[in-house]
């Protein structure tokens, strides 16, 4: 909470329209994310977790938000659900040299339940997402992919709205919305596969969801 003028509380804002840069490319605006405090995550994270890969990828991959390794190394997509995210694109026949990675949400939101504990994840709120949502769309601007694959909840509902489901909507190409001629394909985030009781079958049907995003993408 923020001091109002006449000594009043008032709340934090939601919002990282502010931080963005008037202009530049993608590492104009890496370097601006640094700098972001567009909601209270920013204070416990280590850094500003920004997108990678190619600036002009025709598959933009878009999961919730960075983990606990993202988090310490600064690069999304570098853990445990990164490695088989990897793995996935090689089976789906997609080449992630020529894929961009990035998340909804720009800071690792966590818990710890003891001092020198592990920081366990915990999911960001929709209003969270909606605060980071400017950088993604400027990374969807400045990258303009044929399709946009998002990778679970947090990452549908911030493009696509609080109703998205990924059971109901999962593995089928749609328009983005706001977005010409650019589709959006929806499957699993990786780390629900490695939650999974079932991990062959879900890591089938992410691959299979993939290869959907590939076709799309030709």
């Amino acid at each position: 909470m923020t001091a109002g003028t006449a000594g009043s509380a008032v709340p934090e804002p939601y919002d990282a329209t502010p931080f963005l840069p008037a202009r530049g490319g993608l590492p104009a605006h890496r370097r601006a994310a640094a700098d972001c405090q567009g909601c209270p995550l920013h204070r416990d994270a280590s850094v500003t977790v920004f997108g990678r890969g190619n600036p002009h990828a025709r598959i933009l991959l878009v999961g919730e938000q960075p983990g606990d390794q993202e988090d310490r190394e600064g690069e999304p997509f570098v853990g445990p659900a990164g490695r088989l995210l990897s793995k996935a694109l090689r089976e789906a026949q997609i080449d992630e040299e020529d894929t961009y990675l990035t998340n909804a949400v720009k800071h690792f939101k966590f818990t710890v339940k003891a001092p020198g504990k592990r920081r366990i994840h915990k999911a960001p709120s929709l209003r969270e997402a909606l605060a980071c949502r400017p950088w993604l769309e400027a990374e969807l601007r400045l990258v303009d992919p044929a399709v946009v694959v998002v990778l679970g909840a947090t990452a549908g509902r911030s493009l696509l709205g609080p109703s998205f489901r990924v059971g109901a909507e999962r593995g089928v190409p749609r328009p983005l919305p706001d977005a010409d001629g650019t589709q959006v394909v929806a499957t699993v985030h990786p780390s629900a596969v490695l939650r999974s009781d079932d991990r062959e079958a879900a890591y089938a049907g992410l691959v299979a969801d993939l290869r959907v995003a590939a076709r799309a993408a030709r």
